[in-house]
């Protein structure tokens, strides 16, 4: 009789809201409340039992089926197309777990986590093989995802683990055999052709070079931080991270053996490689040769053009290794996440204030500061991310279930989570601050205009914003910097603090070469005064009421190498013809999201 009075109850909700018009018209009632009996809704998980006393979480039902004995294979790839020298054929390895209801013939999905990262390190030192579920990565899935009819597999990118040829760090090699592996998946005949792929960092760039080649067996790919082109992670704006001088080879050295094997894991993209960095660094528009390097390494704007699929976006607001404009940012009005949605490709996000890190990977919450995720502990792990990620995976590979809805799942840097239809927020409005109602302090010219440099700070104070509402911040800030060079060079790097608690909201940098944003660099001559269109990386964030910003201005910041042409290119800004644009948007706690919590996995 009560399920009897529930159907009715939602029968006659469902059409009281599709009679109102506006099912989508607040952001408080968007979320997959039309599941009915399938899955539980998103508003009530917290409400139930989940297992959170491992180091990931759980689905809320443990399936039926059981993994079956490792097996191996070896897939033989023509790379004599691939590299200039290099082998004629190359050698992808991998192994998989298939579920036991594939002993009764039943075909099933295969999810699979690509990398470089299996034998890797110092001999004697390297971490787990294909052939062994590797901790914190696939042990999540073989745990959850078998046992729920799922084949699962770990693959080792070429010159990596016993996959030969070239070691081509996300080059087009690489790409070519991921490509490959993901096509084998779907070919089984244990395989219902439907292949997702999952992981974190370069695990997720492994998930954008199979997407950039556009398998039909690509189905999904839920990519946790992952590199989506391999120049906007190492530069933004033309400022250099430290890593981006050493990356290609700190690679090559922690997965080649040092012996004769080696030889065929070395080709010209490794040189390439070595020299990448510190060319790009020092020569900037002077390098155009390295622009071919880096384009290659570009992987979303070509999954873009040939891949027809979904994306479950995860990415982490504090991050500080795969920054977030990976996703959200790059040039100037450039925003992947939304581009994706405009062009019909089915999205589903969640962001929130952690690290580099998985949005169960309680025990690195834990460890983030105050203005790095640090407030936002108490409410950041995600318990329920195994069963988001299963509805999401059941339909997407099974095609079981409601279809998961377009949402992102958001998380504010006090702690408190809301779902968005998309992010940054549609309804956003922009928040003018001209920086002449600011007051700025430091080292001043005898023209007067303050000089970040060569060891020389200026810090601008904003008083109070608002008096008597809270400013909800969410989004990316837009300063346009007013500037006058020394020097063809100097950098800015900003960082954006509340001036009443000092916490952290934010950072931008930008080479002043590179000052109307993006990748293309300028010559910028002595004296002359540009605009500096600087864009801050996401934030969502609150600014109580009453309470001021100040934004602090060096030539380097944590990460960032300082400017290439040393200490005496300083740079001059003029706050008081500049300004800074806030998107701001309007929520009440009726438009937070409750999520499942414990309080032993929290530092609070």
């Amino acid at each position: 009789m009560a399920n009897r009075l529930y159907a009715l109850s939602m029968t006659l909700m469902i059409i009281v809201v599709s009679m109102s018009g506006c099912i989508f018209s607040e952001p408080s009632k968007v979320g997959n409340s039309d599941q009915g009996d399938t899955y539980p809704s998103i508003f009530d998980r917290h409400t139930l039992d989940w297992k959170d006393n491992h180091t990931f979480s759980y689905t809320l039902e443990q399936g039926p089926y059981y993994a079956l004995d490792v097996q191996e294979a070896l897939i033989e790839v023509d790379t004599s197309d691939v590299w200039e020298t290099g082998p004629e054929t190359s050698e992808v390895h991998l192994s998989y777990w298939l579920p036991s209801n594939t002993l009764e013939g039943e075909t099933v999905p295969v999810i699979a986590v690509i990398s470089p990262y299996f034998s890797y390190g110092t001999q004697g030192d390297e971490s787990t093989p294909t052939n062994i579920v590797s901790a914190g990565r696939g042990e999540f899935i073989f745990e959850n995802f078998i046992p729920h009819g799922y084949a699962f597999a770990q693959v080792a990118v070429f010159g990596t683990e016993l996959s030969s040829g070239c070691f081509d760090y996300r080059g087009a090699g690489e790409g070519w055999g991921i490509h490959n592996a993901v096509e084998w998946l779907g070919q089984q005949n244990w395989s219902n052709g439907n292949v997702g792929l999952y992981g974190k960092s370069y695990e997720g760039a492994t998930q954008w070079e199979a997407a950039a080649i556009g398998s039909e067996y690509l189905k999904t790919i839920v990519p946790i931080s992952g590199t989506t082109a391999l120049h906007p992670l190492l530069y933004k704006n033309g400022s250099a991270e430290a890593r981006s001088q050493v990356m290609h080879m700190n690679y090559f050295s922690s997965t080649v053996d040092y012996n004769e094997d080696d030889l065929d894991n070395v080709c010209p993209d490794i040189v390439e490689g070595l020299f990448a960095g510190p060319v790009t660094y020092g020569a900037g528009e002077l390098d155009p040769y390295m622009s071919n390097y880096y384009d290659e390494r570009s992987h979303i704007d070509k999954a873009f053009e040939n891949w027809n699929g979904s994306v479950y976006w995860v990415q982490g607001l504090q991050d500080w290794n795969v920054d977030p404009h990976q996703v959200f940012g790059g040039p100037i009005g450039v925003n992947w996440y939304q581009d994706y949605i405009d062009s019909g490709y089915e999205i589903r996000g969640i962001l929130g204030q952690w690290e580099h890190n998985y949005p169960d990977q309680w025990t690195k919450h834990n460890a983030q500061d105050s203005g790095y995720g640090g407030e936002a502990i108490h409410n950041m792990t995600r318990w329920d991310w195994a069963q988001d990620l299963f509805e999401w995976y059941e339909y997407y590979l099974k095609g079981n279930g409601p279809k998961p809805e377009a949402i992102a799942q958001v998380q504010r840097n006090d702690g408190q989570w809301r779902i968005e239809q998309t992010w940054p927020p549609e309804d956003l409005d922009w928040h003018t601050l001209p920086l002449s109602e600011c007051s700025s302090s430091g080292a001043f010219t005898g023209g007067g205009a303050p000089v970040v440099g060569g060891g020389q700070t200026v810090t601008t104070v904003c008083s109070a914003l608002s008096e008597t509402e809270d400013l909800q911040i969410s989004g990316l800030i837009r300063l346009h910097l007013e500037a006058v060079a020394t020097m063809d060079g100097g950098q800015i790097f900003a960082e954006l603090r509340d001036s009443e608690t000092g916490i952290r909201l934010g950072h931008a940098t930008m080479d002043i070469r590179y000052h109307a944003g993006g990748y293309e660099p300028q010559t910028v001559l002595p004296s002359q005064q540009v605009t500096m269109m600087m864009e801050f990386q996401a934030i969502d964030a609150i600014l109580p009421a009453g309470h001021g910003i100040n934004i602090v201005f060096t030539d380097t910041g944590e990460d960032y190498l300082a400017p290439a042409c040393g200490p005496s290119c300083t740079v001059h800004i003029l706050p008081s013809l500049s300004e800074l644009q806030i998107p701001r948007i309007y929520r009440d706690s009726s438009d937070a999201l409750i999520t499942p919590q414990s309080l032993d996995a929290a530092n609070n």
